[in-house]
């Protein structure tokens, strides 16, 4: 898809979906002796993610896992919905759209591995990384240049900003000499 299309596509998106594992941390799970999880998340998909809700765009996520480090993660980000341990992630977005008040048409919905079908066959725009599965890619609008949990979603936001026409106005904030 052309970046022409694209960003028109964007222009009237609402809300960005997110998937977590492989989306917005790589993928993996590592585990300690003890059992505990840990995963990694890229600061510029935090900052990305705060920046498109200053344009009042909503930020959700919806994963089939259940960990305190996203609830924390995503709390400490302000997002507006957090949905865990959702196999079912279509369903999961009509209940998101259903409490922000919005159609799944207007929203992005960004997810890597088969269970993201069902939320990419509702969803106004699909985004997926490049080592997204097979089907996910084929299926996509965007497939990032970045991958998941190492700025693909920044990547996204960047597009919405763009699209939104507000991206150089927030990176003016950024680049403003004090006084």
């Amino acid at each position: 898809m052309s970046s022409y299309i694209l960003l028109e596509k964007a222009r009237h998106i609402q809300a960005l979906v997110l998937d977590v594992d492989g989306i917005l941390s790589d993928g993996f799970v590592t585990l300690t002796n003890s059992g505990d999880e840990i995963k990694s998340f890229d600061i510029r998909d935090g900052l990305g993610m705060k920046l498109v809700q200053k344009t009042g765009v909503k930020v959700a996520i919806i994963t089939g896992r259940k960990s305190n480090i996203v609830e924390k993660r995503m709390t400490d980000l302000g997002v507006d919905l957090i949905f865990q341990g959702r196999e079912d992630k279509g369903v999961a977005l009509r209940e998101a759209c259903a409490q922000l008040g919005l159609l799944p048409e207007d929203c992005i919905y960004m997810g890597d591995d088969w269970p993201d079908l069902s939320a990419f066959a509702i969803a106004g725009m699909k985004v997926t990384v490049p080592n997204g599965h097979v089907e996910v890619r084929r299926r996509a609008d965007l497939v990032t240049q970045a991958y998941g949990g190492r700025g693909a979603v920044r990547e996204v936001c960047d597009l919405l900003l763009q699209a939104k026409d507000q991206y150089d106005n927030l990176l003016e904030q950024y680049t403003q000499i004090p006084h």
